[in-house]
């Protein structure tokens, strides 16, 4: 049996490497011409590892941690808010959140594919979706291609999602835009994790590799850029407290990625149609604010190649979708709602409910210190199928 993955990210690599060990002939057709992530660090929540387990490559992962100890959410002035300790979150979910750079994590996962899967340079351009007495076949710009299975795995803009639901509205503009960048790590204290002020949020995690991924975010027009996005980081959160205006002045302007938050906001009727599957963004694009879009992804494509499995026929693939759909849609859809609310949490534009916000998680702190971990439960506890 012979499967076609659109798209090498995250959701596209678990999906392609599960259906490759499943004895599937897997070809990952990608439209840029080199295997190079967008983005420049990720967490990899435990949720994220469980899939990975199923490939065998959880452990490999997590021997990319850079720390074990605790981490904060603080005000811009360096107040506390909130504290969460390492060994808590492990206790709770079996494993730490392992930040780490989005190349490292896609190494390890390509890595369990033979080189000659790739078919680069290839830009899809629609899909005939098949039925349970006929194949699929991809509409690209070299030619169709023919395959038994075929994922869409192509992202917020999918063209693939495009062809198979052409009455959904797509990726809406989430009102967020955000900034990547990868730094040295600053020399002096300080507790990763995110601080929040007003309608603003940076993010802190600092890597094995001696450098530091930071994020941040706030409310914007869409469409807009910057001619220094660096001055533009600065203008905006360049008097909140050590290290955020440090963690900018270090970065190079020329590697500061800038990019509008999109999200699927109408959830999709199915994730499926005839044989082919769509996953990741493409499915359930979600703002960061959870840090599940990766995570969800690989949720997705291990799933994928676990329900499909050591497939015989069309008609079984049809079937073994339609299960997909069932167990996968509801969660891609929930999975975007709380990202959603929890961007409204962290980014409040008003004074009276962001003062409330940071009471309520101080106390909760205090009298239930596990109440934000017990939160993350329908989020984090996920178990691979079968």
């Amino acid at each position: 049996m012979k499967a076609i993955v659109v798209g090498a990210g995250f959701g596209g690599l678990t999906a392609a490497a599960g259906l490759f060990q499943r004895g599937w002939d897997v070809t990952v057709v990608e439209r840029a011409p080199e295997l190079r992530p967008v983005g420049s660090g990720l967490a990899v929540a435990p949720n994220g590892l469980r899939a990975l387990d199923t490939l065998g490559a959880g452990d490999t992962v997590r021997k990319l941690a850079a720390f074990q100890g605790d981490a904060a959410v603080t005000r811009s002035d360096g107040r506390l808010i909130a504290r969460t300790a390492s060994q808590a979150i492990i206790r709770r979910f079996g494993d730490a959140v392992i930040p780490a750079t989005r190349s490292s994590v896609m190494d390890v996962i390509s890595g369990l594919l033979p080189t000659d899967a790739f078919r680069l340079g290839v830009e899809a351009k629609g899909v005939e979706p098949g039925s349970a007495s006929q194949r699929p076949r991809l509409l690209t710009d070299s030619g169709p291609l023919e395959a038994d299975l075929i994922v869409a795995a192509d992202g917020v803009n999918s063209v693939l999602r495009k062809a198979l639901f052409p009455e959904h509205p797509g990726a809406v503009y989430s009102g967020i835009t955000a900034w990547r960048l990868l730094v040295p790590t600053p020399k002096g204290d300080f507790l990763p994790g995110e601080v929040w002020g007003g309608s603003k949020v940076f993010g802190i995690t600092p890597l094995v590799d001696g450098r530091t991924y930071a994020y941040a975010a706030d409310y914007a027009e869409p469409g807009i850029t910057y001619p220094d996005e660096k001055a533009e980081l600065l203008r905006r959160f360049g008097t909140w407290h050590f290290p955020v205006p440090q963690l900018i002045s270090a970065a190079d302007s020329e590697t500061v990625l800038h990019n509008d938050i999109y999200e699927i906001a109408k959830p999709l009727s199915a994730y499926h149609r005839g044989a082919v599957a769509i996953l990741g963004d493409a499915a359930h694009a979600m703002t960061p604010h959870l840090g599940q879009g990766a995570n969800q992804a690989m949720e997705d494509g291990v799933t994928l190649a676990a329900l499909v499995g050591p497939s015989k026929s069309s008609a079984e693939v049809v079937t073994a979708l339609a299960h997909y759909t069932a167990l996968r849609a509801p969660r891609g859809a929930d999975m975007v709602r709380r990202s959603h609310r929890m961007g409204a949490l962290t980014q409040s534009t008003s004074r009276p409910k962001e003062a409330l916000r940071n009471l309520g998680m101080r106390l909760a702190g205090r009298l239930v210190p596990d109440l934000a971990l017990r939160a993350m439960d329908p989020v984090v506890a996920w178990q691979p199928p079968r």
